[in-house]
C-alpha cells in the first residue's frame, strides 16, 4: 500500500471554450442586429407647445388659406402668383428688413402655397420667417 500523499493539481481555468461561446455569441448578435439609416439626415423637429408667446415689434403675418388665398396682415392678397405676395409684403414690411414674417397656414393648405410665401418674403429681402402653430389644448378643442 502506498500511503504517501499524493501531488495536489492546481486547478486551470480552460479559456477557449469560454472565447468560444463568447465568439458566437457576438456573431448571433451582429447577424441579428437591424441597422437604420439614421445618419443621412439628422432632424430636430419643433416643439409647439411652449409657455410663452413671443411678441415681435416688427412683424407681418401671412394667413394661407386652405383654398391657397393669402392675407397679409387681415388684408386679402388680390391674385396668388408669387409677384402679387411679394409685391403684397414688400408694402407690409414698412419697418425694414429686420421684420419677422410669421405664416401662419391652414393644416390642408398645400406644400407650395407656403414655399410661395417663403419665397415671396425671400424677395423682399426679409429672412426672418416663422410659422405660428396651436398649441395641443387648443387643437383638443376643436
Amino acid at each position: 500500500m502506498n500511503f504517501r500523499p499524493r501531488k495536489q493539481d492546481e486547478p486551470e481555468i480552460n479559456l477557449i471554450p469560454f472565447i468560444d461561446v463568447l465568439l458566437v455569441v457576438l456573431i448571433f448578435l451582429m447577424l441579428s442586429t437591424t441597422y437604420s439609416k439614421f445618419t443621412e439626415m439628422q432632424l430636430k423637429l419643433p416643439v409647439a407647445d411652449t409657455d410663452a408667446q413671443r411678441d415681435y415689434a416688427k412683424e407681418i403675418i401671412v394667413a394661407v388659406g386652405a383654398d391657397g388665398s393669402y392675407s397679409i396682415n387681415r388684408t386679402p392678397v388680390i391674385g396668388r402668383s408669387l409677384e402679387s405676395v411679394a409685391k403684397a409684403i414688400t408694402e407690409g414690411a414698412k419697418s425694414g428688413k429686420d421684420t419677422v414674417v410669421i405664416i401662419s397656414a391652414d393644416a390642408s393648405a398645400k406644400h407650395q402655397s407656403v414655399v410661395t410665401v417663403m419665397e415671396a418674403a425671400r424677395r423682399s429681402g426679409l429672412t426672418q420667417i416663422t410659422f405660428a402653430t396651436q398649441s395641443s389644448a387648443q387643437a383638443g378643442g376643436r
